[in-house]
Order: structure tokens, then C-alpha cells, then sequence
């Protein structure tokens, strides 16, 4: 299993003890009731993690939008990490990374009919969105997990095949958040980022040592990746077959990136240049001279890929040449589930969120006729119950 190569600092064990001990002292005034969860009128779904590094909420929030689009009005809520903006802020169409962060502005250029919103205060947000749009049908909250002040109807937990929790430590010896039982908050826990050829008794070993709940359902995804899409208008033209790449990624685990494009033949390995800066860098004037000079000494056919997250805030950097700008690409990211167990997944959200909305009356009336959680769907798989807002 990967969880057995988790690298633990044995050293930094007695400061994780202390480190624990806050926490689990802050959740036990969240379940007393001392600090308070606030619950809305609007359905809100949240997607985090308990873990410091990338676990792909960013593809997961995407994965929502679009099953939600149809279904009604969707909204999305984020802190906007690492912006240079404060306070409650809806995306316009003059939004950039600086202004929103650059996942917010990665989700607003993919799905433009959503509303993306940004607020550190969680609860100020919502009922700022809420006055913003009465109609909203639903919100998405990205990376709220550990976000106490919201009680979510829905709450999803992500967790990454490479680094499972179960094997985890807290911080700083290791990377969670917080003790191993805050899984316990979760409605539905996703393992992310499988590999595509996990074979069956893999599937098997991690659902009985992750120890789930009855009420809490388990999903595995993988990543797939959609063409190349052009950062700048200049670049027009996809790379061709044979290209030298110059792989620029500022993402928190890039080695899977890394290694997916070479295993499913996008890029020759012989032929793959790395740039790798910390998640969420912030591209300084040194940065894009070493940009411009490493794709500069790559032998020609040449491109230079990155992240959706990356291309977000390359857009408004100064200084990159004309020739890198006509050859960036971003590698658009999207999840999917394994185990045939998308539709299960899909009537779970869409049938809370329809059992839910206060503008979706129709759709209450159609979900009053079906079966009602806790009943087994035609393929045997359990449904679950959700709380309502």
C-alpha cells in the first residue's frame, strides 16, 4: 500500500501531542455547542480535507458545478487563498487571481454561469451570497471541511490515495489537520487520485482500514486530462506529437502529474523538462527570467504545459516573452469515479440538493414520489441520508 511509505517525523512527535490536544479541545466545543455551527435555508455542500497538500478539491468542486448546473443555480464559495483582496468579493468578469485567488478564478472561467464568491468568514459569505442572489439553489464550499462555524448538509471529505489518513500523523511530525476521528464528520469520503489499474483486493484493503460508518459512503476517483487548451491567444495551435516539453507546475504533489503524463504517452519521457515552484507561488520577475530562459534552451519543436491553477495566475504576469506566451498550454484536470459508482454518487447529491432548495418546489414534489434514503437502490447499493438545513 502507499499509505506504508508516508514519511513521519518521529522527532516532532511530542509537538504533534500538543498540536492535537488544541484541536480536539476546539472540537469539543464545536459538539457542545459552547462554539456554534450555523445552519442556512440554502442547500450547502462542503468539500475539504484534513490534511496539509493538495488532495484535488479544485477538480472535485468542478465535478459539482457541472452535475449541479442543470439542476438549478449554483454558487461557490471560497477564502481565495493567497489573493491580495479582503473581505466578501464576487467574481466578475475582471476577476484575477490576485483579486479572488487563482482556484476561484480556475472554476469562473470553466463554468462562467456559476457565481463565485470569496469570503475568509464562511458564514458572512453565505449570507452575503444569499443577499447577493435569493435564487440560489445551492452552495458549494471549497475546502470548509475543518470550517466549523458552517454546518453543511452535505459534507465530503477527500482523501489521497498516495498519502491516506489511516497511516497518517498529525501535525507537524506528519501532514493532518487534525486527529485521525474528524473522518467521523463526513457524510461521504472520497479517495482520490487512484491509479487507474488499482486492482480489486486494493479496493477491498483500504475500505475496511479507512472504518467508515453505515451512514457515510465511500467513493474512489482518479484523474483524466482534457486536450491541451492555449493560455494566450497566440498560442493557437496544439503541440505537436514529438514536441520538447517544459513542464512548469506550481502545485502542492506535482510528481503525479509528472508521472501521468509520460505513463499515458502525452509527453516522451526523454524529452520532459521540469519547473516546479511551491502551490499557489506567487510568480516573481526571477521566476519568469528563468522561464523564459529555460524554454529558451530547449531544442525546438518546443511548448511549455502547466496546471489550469498555474496558467490562472500566469495570465497576469509581466514579463513573459512573446515566444513562451505562443507556446503555453494548460492541461485541464477532471475526475473520474471508479467502480461504476458515479450515478450512485450523482442521485445522492442531486436528490439532496432537490429535497433541499427552497426555489426548486417542483422538484420536491418529484422526490416526494421516490424511494426514501436508506433504501436500496435497483443495484444494491445503499443510499444515504443526509441532514437538512
Amino acid at each position: 500500500m502507499e499509505g506504508d511509505f508516508i514519511r513521519v517525523n518521529k522527532w516532532l512527535m511530542p509537538l504533534s501531542w500538543v498540536y492535537g490536544l488544541a484541536v480536539r479541545f476546539r472540537n469539543m466545543l464545536f459538539d457542545m455547542g459552547i462554539l456554534k455551527s450555523h445552519s442556512f435555508s440554502v442547500p450547502v455542500i462542503s468539500v475539504g480535507n484534513i490534511t496539509v497538500g493538495g488532495t484535488g478539491k479544485t477538480p472535485h468542486v468542478e465535478y459539482l458545478v457541472k452535475l449541479l448546473q442543470d439542476t438549478g443555480k449554483v454558487a461557490v464559495l471560497s477564502r481565495g487563498y493567497k489573493r491580495k483582496t479582503s473581505g466578501f468579493i464576487v467574481a466578475g468578469d475582471d476577476a484575477t487571481a490576485a483579486t479572488i485567488g487563482d482556484e476561484p478564478l480556475q472554476v469562473k472561467k470553466k463554468f462562467p454561469k456559476a457565481i463565485v464568491a470569496v469570503d475568509k468568514k464562511r458564514v458572512r459569505g453565505i449570507n452575503r451570497l444569499i443577499e447577493y442572489d435569493p435564487e440560489i439553489d445551492v452552495i458549494l464550499l471549497d475546502d470548509a471541511f475543518q470550517h466549523r462555524y458552517v454546518k453543511p448538509g452535505i459534507n465530503i471529505l477527500l482523501v489521497d490515495y498516495h498519502r491516506l489518513i489511516i497511516y497518517d500523523k498529525l501535525l507537524p511530525a506528519g501532514r493532518l489537520r487534525e486527529p485521525l476521528n474528524g473522518k467521523n464528520r463526513a457524510d461521504i469520503v472520497i479517495v482520490t487520485k487512484c491509479p487507474r489499474e488499482l486492482k480489486p483486493m486494493e479496493f477491498r484493503v483500504i475500505t475496511k482500514t479507512m472504518d467508515l460508518y453505515p451512514y457515510q459512503n465511500l467513493f474512489f476517483t482518479t484523474t483524466d486530462y482534457a486536450p491541451l487548451s492555449p493560455v494566450f491567444p497566440a498560442a493557437t495551435v496544439p503541440a505537436p506529437a514529438g514536441t520538447n516539453v517544459l513542464l512548469l507546475a506550481g502545485i502542492a504533489s506535482p510528481q503525479q502529474l509528472i508521472d501521468d503524463l509520460t505513463k499515458l504517452s502525452m509527453v516522451d519521457p526523454g524529452k520532459l523538462t521540469t519547473l516546479t515552484f511551491p502551490d499557489h507561488h506567487s510568480f516573481k520577475k526571477k521566476d519568469v527570467r528563468r522561464i523564459n530562459s529555460m524554454f529558451e534552451a530547449l531544442p525546438k519543436p518546443r511548448c511549455i504545459v502547466t496546471t489550469e491553477k498555474d496558467a490562472a495566475r500566469l495570465q497576469n504576469v509581466e514579463g513573459l516573452s512573446d515566444e513562451v506566451k505562443a507556446s503555453l498550454y494548460a492541461l485541464p484536470v477532471h475526475i473520474s469515479f471508479m467502480l461504476d459508482q458515479e450515478s450512485t454518487f450523482n442521485e445522492n447529491i442531486i436528490g439532496y440538493v432537490r429535497k433541499n432548495s427552497r426555489n426548486s418546489i417542483l422538484a420536491k414534489r418529484k422526490d416526494d414520489n421516490k424511494p426514501k434514503d436508506g433504501n436500496r437502490t435497483g443495484n444494491g447499493t445503499r443510499t444515504i441520508s443526509f441532514r437538512n438545513n
